[in-house]
């Protein structure tokens, strides 16, 4: 089997305050931009979009079938929020995206991330693999996280909330306005909105 780098570096504005950490993007083929949550058939930018614009297709290039990448850049900076993939490298036993066919060979390195981002203060997770690789860096962090809730924890002495918040994949069952409600409460706790 073939191992894989995630595709995509994270992406660290300098100012960021906030932290998303999902799994691994979907194979190349299902790719509708080069960038983070890149699948079409994902509702992640459609979340961000009814969030701060009541729009879901906020983000998506009118016409076609794919997301506008250089505009989430713009709009994550604006907001200081940083996307860093829990998975660095790993092999797909079964070709796809689901993390539970996802055999991680690297995770991410948490503690050099948080140092790159002076106001880090809050991480949240997109979903179930992410969520128990961060807990691997978390003082006594074995026990399971729910969808919804949160911890906090020190790294390099400083105070960090981690979350766990409903995944933006089409095959988490929960509607997309749901999600987006589930979001908007997060990031209104954190000082998002």
């Amino acid at each position: 089997m073939d191992i894989e780098n995630h595709p995509f570096p994270p992406y660290l504005p300098a100012q960021a305050t906030v932290m998303m950490s999902g799994s691994f993007p979907p194979p190349a083929e299902k790719r509708s931009m080069l960038f983070h949550y890149p699948n079409y058939q994902n509702d992640m930018w459609r979340i961000y979009g009814l969030i701060y614009y009541h729009d879901a297709a906020h983000f998506e290039v009118a016409g076609e079938k794919r997301f506008d990448a250089a505009r989430i850049r713009h709009f994550l900076e604006e907001h200081g929020i940083a996307i860093c993939p829990s998975v660095r490298r790993a092999v797909r036993e079964k070709g796809n995206a689901s993390d539970a066919h996802l055999r991680v060979i690297e995770t991410l390195d948490l503690p050099a991330v948080v140092q790159q981002l002076p106001q880090l203060r809050h991480i949240f997770t997109t979903g179930g693999k992410a969520t128990d690789i961060l807990l691997g860096f978390v003082p006594d962090g074995k026990r399971a996280l729910k969808t919804g809730e949160s911890l906090e924890f020190r790294l390099h002495d400083r105070l960090l909330s981690l979350t766990r918040l409903p995944s933006s994949s089409r095959a988490y069952p929960l509607k997309l306005e749901q999600k987006a409600a589930a979001y908007r409460a997060y990031f209104h706790t954190i000082g998002l909105l």
